[in-house]
């Protein structure tokens, strides 16, 4: 027999057999449009986290008051990162902590870092805001952040502030402009910058460190709330984060790892902790929604098994009237593929439809992946890999009806009953 007769007879097969056939395509939509839809899904979140850690700066690493053995363990380098549960007095990172530091190789720049929450009135209306006091001298160079209109901060400013632009169009009902005076704290402070909304600090207010010590309460002059330090490159992070540690344990006399009473975290580490992280989710999810494939693998062997039941006589006809063992075979694979085939396409249909309504429902990590506006992340070759699946499943699974058709006696079959 010629291929297009195979095709026409599984064909035959697949339409004469309507609810036992779909009831088969649909394990295979519902395996095949999970897989797509969760890979989609997982990609585009992946690109978007690269994409937002590449706004990143890989080669900074920060010091904060307070350790624990838990934080140890941390992503992020030895210390971990952020305050540590282990510490039971009150701890405080000075310039003395910096003065340490200096002497330290692969260091560009270094600065200390103090912030707090502080009232902030403009055009009479009140807000509780975020403020960031730096050093103005090194933070212009070790910030990612860009101005959409105005300046960043200048080493002989005091009394000035750049805002993000949530503040800037989004807390107030005046808009505050460049140059427009702030109230912080009592104070009056000039804007003279504004971050555009692409940064990370939409609803922050950066002020040189001298000034902001006199507006957030409880700061004091040479304490800081956490020291900055950015490396040469990010290829000497690592080392650097551990000469870190070494120094300041000894510039603070502390002999024992258990009484350290600092942390110390880098970005690289943490960047790369979540990619890991964000690949692993994807796979674990993956090989979930792989688990209804393996479903529908099952009913398509189910379906194929039944049908060769049922055509029993016709396949001992089929051989009486000359049909070889290959014809019977190739007849029933064409079958079995052509279910993994609609299950395929249709499948591939039900991903992209996941993929474009999550990020509708509130998943906004995924805008700006794929399609852009639409949310959509569509992969033509991860569509095109779930087709090749759905078939390969197919056939796969009626390899042994198929063959168990193709090997039955013409006497047998033609008097099947």
């Amino acid at each position: 027999m010629r291929q297009s007769t195979y095709l026409k007879m599984g064909l035959n097969m697949l339409v004469h057999s309507k609810l036992r056939s779909w009831l088969t395509i649909i394990g295979i939509v519902i395996g095949i449009g999970s897989v797509v839809g969760i890979l989609s899904l997982g990609d585009a979140m992946q690109e978007q986290v690269q994409s937002r850690l590449s706004e990143m700066d890989l080669t900074k690493i920060t010091i904060t008051p307070g350790y624990s053995k838990a934080s140890s363990n941390m992503p992020g380098g030895p210390g971990g990162g952020g305050r540590g549960e282990g510490t039971t007095t009150d701890v405080e990172l000075t310039d003395k902590d910096i003065a340490a530091l200096r002497g330290l190789n692969n260091i560009s720049y270094i600065e200390g870092e103090i912030a707090g929450s502080v009232p902030v009135i403009y055009a009479a209306q009140n807000a509780t805001l975020s403020i960031t006091g730096v050093d103005p001298q090194v933070w212009q160079y070790m910030t990612t952040l860009k101005t959409q209109s105005g300046r960043l901060l200048e080493p002989s400013d005091k009394y000035v502030a750049v805002i993000g632009s949530g503040i800037a169009s989004g807390t107030y009902k005046q808009d505050i402009g460049v140059n427009q005076v702030i109230t912080v704290n009592g104070k009056a402070v000039r804007v003279v910058g504004i971050l555009s909304e692409e940064g990370q600090g939409d609803r922050s207010i950066y002020m040189p460190i001298d000034g902001a010590v006199t507006l957030i309460d409880d700061a004091q002059n040479d304490v800081y709330d956490s020291i900055t330090v950015k490396a040469k490159s990010e290829d000497v992070v690592d080392n650097l984060t551990e000469d870190i540690v070494d120094k300041l344990m000894i510039s603070r006399h502390i002999v024992n790892d258990d009484d350290r009473d600092f942390s110390v975290s880098a970005s690289k580490s943490m960047a790369e902790s979540v990619t890991e992280m964000t690949s692993s989710m994807t796979l674990f999810l993956g090989a979930i929604a792989a688990v209804s494939l393996l479903v529908g693998a099952v009913g398509i062997a189910n379906t194929m098994f039944t049908s060769v039941l049922e055509k029993t006589k016709e396949i001992g006809t089929m051989k009486a009237i000359g049909a070889k063992n290959r014809d019977i075979l190739m007849i029933f694979l064409f079958n079995s593929a052509m279910v993994g085939l609609v299950g395929g396409i249709l499948g591939d249909i039900l991903g992209a439809c996941v993929s474009t309504v999550f990020p509708m429902l509130g998943l906004q990590m995924m805008r700006g992946g794929g399609s852009g506006s639409s949310g959509m992340y569509f992969a033509p070759d991860l569509m095109a890999l779930g087709l090749l699946l759905a078939i390969l499943i197919g056939v796969i699974s009626g390899v042994v009806p198929a063959y168990r058709a193709s090997k039955l006696k013409p006497v047998d079959a033609l008097r099947y009953e």
